[in-house]
C-alpha cells in the first residue's frame, strides 16, 4: 500500500459513481469540490456520489478573498487587445470590487498567469487591460495582481452559502483559498460556527507566506497551492517556500497537502512528463502528506489514469521518505510519546504501530517521523477516521473501544479479525490512560500478538 495520500478534485470528468469507484481503487484518498464552478445542487450530487462510493473525506474549497473573472461567454483574446473589465456583472467583470486600489501600469494575470495583462486605462468602475499574449478567458478563471494588498473581504455571499452547505452535509474539511492572515481563519471559524470538521488554509499569496506561522497555529491542515502562489510571488521562490511550509507542518504534526499542476499534461494525454513525475516525487521527499489533482481529474481526459500514475509515483517514492523533524522543546505528552515510538522502531524489530486516538493527534505526531512501519490509527470517532485518511502512512480504522475494560486487548482482537495484524506480528500500541487532557497519549505497550491473545486477565 502507498503511504502518500491522493486528493482528487471532482468535476464533469469524474462525477459518475463508476468513475469514482475506479479512481478510489486506483488510489484516491480524498475528494475536493472546487466551488469556483457549479451550484449547490451539483455539489450535493458530488457529495452523494462520493459517499456512495467510498468512506473518504470531502473537502469543500471556498474561494474566500480569491479574485476571479465573471465572463458571460468564453472568448479568445489576442496580444494587443484592450480588454474592458468591470466590477458589477458587466459582460466581463471581477468578482470583487477593488477598483480604487488599481493604478495605470499595474500587472493583472489571468488563469494561473497564462495570460498577462496590464492596466492601460482606468475609468469610473472600469479597467481597460492591455493583453500581452494570446489566450482564452472563461467564467471562473483565477486572477492574480502581484504586489498589491487589496481590501477584499474574506468571505463572499456565495462563500457563506457554501459554508452552510458544508455544515448541513457534515463534510470533513473546509478549505479557505488565498488565506492571508489568522484574521481570515478567524472570520471563517466565526461564520462556520457549529461546523464539526477541520479547516484547511490554502497558502497561495505573499501575505499567506509572510504570515504563515500564525496561520499554522490556527488551523488543522495546510495546502501549498502553487499555481497562484507562483504568480503572486516570484516563481523561482516557490520550491523553497514549498519546502519551508512542509517542514514547519511536519515539525508541528499538522497535515499538509501539495497542489496544482502536478500532472497537468495528463489533462490531455495518458502519460505525464518526466518533470511532472519528478515534481510529485520531490513533494513526497519534502514531507508532504498528500498530493492533489485538480483539472486532471475534474475536467481532464484521463482522470483514472492520473490517479493510477500518481499512486505509482507514490509507491516508488514512499520508500525513500525520511523525517525532517528536528529535536526541539517539549510540546506535550503526545509529542514525547511519538518521539519514543520513533526511537523504539529504530532499535527493535516492530512490525506495526497501533495508536488508539480520539482526536487523531497522536497518529499525526507519529506519522511525521516517516517511520517504515505501518501506522494503524484506531479511533471511536467516524469523522476523525475520515480526516486521518489524508495523513501520510496512516491507515485509519473506526472502532469504538471506549467502554472496553482492556482497550488494547479489545482493539488487538478487532484488528486481528480484520486481518490488519496477525499472530506473528510484534506490535507497538499507544493509548491514553487515566487522563482526559487533550493530546495526552501517555502509554506504550509492545506485544507479540500470539502471546497477547493467550493472555488472560486474572
Amino acid at each position: 500500500m502507498k503511504k502518500t495520500k491522493i486528493v482528487c478534485t471532482i468535476g464533469p470528468a469524474s462525477l459518475q459513481t463508476e468513475t469514482l469507484e475506479r479512481m478510489y481503487c486506483a488510489g484516491m484518498n480524498g475528494a475536493r469540490i472546487n466551488t469556483a464552478y457549479g451550484t449547490l445542487d451539483q455539489y450535493k450530487l458530488i457529495v452523494d456520489n462520493i459517499r456512495e462510493t467510498a468512506d473518504i473525506p470531502i473537502i469543500v474549497d471556498i474561494k474566500g478573498p480569491e479574485i476571479r473573472l465573471r465572463v458571460k461567454r468564453k472568448r479568445t483574446i489576442k496580444k494587443g487587445d484592450l480588454l474592458e473589465v468591470g466590477f458589477n456583472r458587466e459582460e466581463i467583470s471581477f468578482n470583487h470590487d477593488f477598483h480604487d486600489k488599481m493604478n495605470i501600469g499595474d500587472d493583472v494575470y489571468i488563469d494561473n498567469g497564462k495570460i498577462g495583462t496590464r492596466v492601460a486605462e482606468k475609468d469610473s468602475g472600469i479597467l481597460r487591460l492591455l493583453v500581452r499574449n494570446d489566450g482564452e478567458i472563461d467564467d471562473g478563471k483565477g486572477v492574480n495582481i502581484p504586489n498589491k494588498q487589496l481590501s477584499v473581504p474574506c468571505l463572499s455571499k456565495k462563500d457563506l452559502e457554501i459554508i452552510e452547505f458544508a455544515k448541513e452535509h457534515d463534510v470533513e474539511y473546509i478549505a479557505l483559498s488565498f488565506t492571508r492572515s489568522v484574521q481570515d481563519v478567524n472570520d471563517l471559524k466565526s461564520e462556520a460556527d457549529g461546523f464539526k470538521g477541520a479547516i484547511i488554509a490554502k497558502i497561495e499569496n505573499f501575505e499567506g507566506v509572510k504570515n504563515f506561522e500564525e496561520i499554522l497555529d490556527a488551523v488543522e491542515c495546510i495546502m501549498v497551492a502553487r499555481g497562484d502562489l507562483g504568480v503572486e510571488i516570484e516563481p523561482e521562490r516557490v520550491p523553497l517556500v514549498q519546502k519551508s511550509i512542509i517542514r514547519l507542518c511536519n515539525q508541528t504534526g499538522k497535515t499538509v497537502a501539495t497542489a496544482t499542476e502536478m500532472l497537468e499534461s495528463m489533462m490531455r494525454q495518458p502519460t505525464p512528463t518526466r518533470a511532472e513525475v519528478s515534481d510529485v516525487a520531490n513533494a513526497i521527499l519534502d514531507g508532504t502528506d498528500a498530493v492533489m489533482l485538480s483539472g486532471e481529474t475534474s475536467i481532464g481526459k484521463y482522470p483514472v489514469e492520473s490517479v493510477s500514475m500518481m499512486s505509482q509515483i507514490a509507491r516508488e517514492t514512499d520508500t525513500a521518505a525520511r523525517s525532517h523533524v528536528e529535536d526541539g522543546k517539549f510540546i506535550n505528552i503526545s509529542d514525547t510519546i511519538s518521539k519514543a515510538v520513533q526511537r523504539i522502531c529504530q532499535s527493535m524489530p516492530v512490525d506495526k504501530i497501533v495508536t488508539l486516538t480520539r482526536s487523531g493527534y497522536t497518529a499525526k505526531m507519529i506519522a511525521r517521523f516517516r517511520i517504515a512501519q505501518s501506522i494503524i490509527a484506531v479511533t471511536p470517532e467516524k469523522r476523525v477516521k475520515k480526516q486521518l485518511e489524508l495523513v501520510f502512512g496512516v491507515y485509519p480504522v473506526h472502532v469504538d473501544y471506549r467502554n472496553e475494560k482492556d482497550r488494547i486487548l479489545a482493539v488487538a482482537n478487532k484488528l486481528r479479525s480484520m486481518n490488519l495484524i496477525n499472530d506473528e506480528d510484534t506490535v507497538l500500541f499507544t493509548a491514553a490512560f487515566r487522563t482526559v487532557m487533550k493530546h495526552a497519549s501517555n502509554h506504550i505497550e509492545i506485544h507479540n500478538i500470539r502471546e497477547l491473545m493467550d493472555f488472560t486477565i486474572t
